[in-house]
């Protein structure tokens, strides 16, 4: 299967090493774009099956990704950057990235995330994956996440916690903002869960950004689960 792909990198050197990467492989480059205004307009020319993207790079945030979805919903995004936080790397699926890997992860890992990514896959190296892990988020369940259409009897502090829970507070900073007891905010959110039907804090967040309680180029998510 042929890859199209367009690199999204500001670094000359980098993009380099890049191309060599796919030199004589099943992908073709047929873009690069060292700005973000850049890759936007290599989206409206041509039609590509993968962005390899370092987000972090100079011209270059997180916020592209999304707008870019806008102008080609079927686009898929693999990230090739620096090892970042947590919450970094959350923030960037929440925006849309499938895969994600390390510039200095090896030749084959860099392909093999192009390629299952183009394929519809997801695919993390070893370091991103226990990154991720460690924030005790389910990658899976976060971007695939499903709500029933079925109306939920939230009530008004139940959506002030989800929203606090969503911008990343844990249970005492809750407690706190809201002059509630610790124990109290751990019954509200045991019961939130148990209304959305969702197994963890990432379950939440999803709900929150899809009810618009919190915006996903916003995303946080804090470490310290203290349920």
């Amino acid at each position: 299967m042929m890859v199209n792909l367009i690199l999204a990198e500001e670094n000359e050197l980098t993009r380099i090493g890049l191309r060599t990467v796919f030199k004589n492989s099943n992908v073709q480059i047929i873009g690069e774009a060292k700005s973000a205004t850049e890759l936007l307009s290599l989206l409206k020319s041509f039609e590509a099956d993968v962005v390899l993207i370092d987000y972090t790079s100079t011209n270059f945030s997180i916020d592209v990704i999304p707008e870019a979805l806008e102008l080609r919903p079927k686009i898929k995004f693999t990230a090739i950057t620096p090892l970042q936080s947590g919450k970094t790397l959350i923030d960037a699926l929440k925006s849309g990235v499938s895969s994600h890997v390390k510039k200095d992860c090896s030749i084959e890992e860099i392909k093999d995330a192009v390629n299952e990514t183009a394929l519809g896959k997801k695919f993390f190296c070893g370091e991103i994956l226990e990154t991720i892990r460690k924030e005790d988020i389910n990658i899976e369940e976060l971007a695939d996440a499903e709500f029933s259409c079925d109306p939920i009897a939230i009530s008004e502090r139940e959506i002030e916690i989800i929203t606090l829970i969503a911008e990343g507070l844990t249970n005492i900073e809750i407690s706190e903002k809201l002059f509630l007891s610790k124990h109290t905010v751990t019954t509200h959110r045991k019961n939130i869960m148990q209304k959305l039907g969702v197994k963890n804090t990432a379950g939440v967040v999803m709900y929150a950004v899809k009810q618009n309680y919190s915006s996903p180029n916003k995303f946080l998510f804090s470490p310290k689960e203290d349920i």
